[in-house]
């Protein structure tokens, strides 16, 4: 699996995560030099897993991010970077979502719990493998 990030700034970092059965749309925060809880992770190799979150229930995690740890790929909208104003619901985490629009005049990832569950139903909840790359 693919992550190609294709634009980056104060309202996220986006990009598409190509999979078997398709893609979905990707936001995270902005690379903060990979700060925990503010910046997206590296771009690189990285194993991807279930696991149990108390928020997010039965999630995929990436791990073995250097100098970092739950990771999480779940639903929301925003990823901007929360020490200048905007609007976030991701810790470092990707948020995915089916589409790419705006909210409350911020950019954003669209219709997020469906995609979720449409990805987790096609990956059948197995680990994989995610590259992930800057255009």
């Amino acid at each position: 699996m693919i992550l190609f990030r294709t634009e980056t700034g104060n309202e996220g970092t986006f990009g598409v995560l190509v999979y078997p059965d398709g893609y979905i749309f990707t936001a995270e925060p902005p690379d903060r030099d990979n700060r925990a809880n503010l910046s997206c992770i590296p771009p690189g190799r990285y194993t991807v897993s279930m696991r149990h979150s108390p928020r997010y229930g039965q999630v995929y995690t990436v791990n073995n991010v250097p100098k970092r740890s739950h990771i999480l790929l779940h639903h929301g909208n925003f990823a901007g970077d929360r020490t200048l104003g905007f609007r976030t619901h991701s810790a470092g985490c990707i948020i995915l979502g089916s589409r790419k629009g705006k909210l409350h005049g911020q950019r954003a990832v669209l219709n997020s719990r469906t995609a979720r569950r449409t990805f987790e139903l096609a990956m059948n909840w197995e680990d994989f493998e995610l590259e992930i790359i800057n255009a």
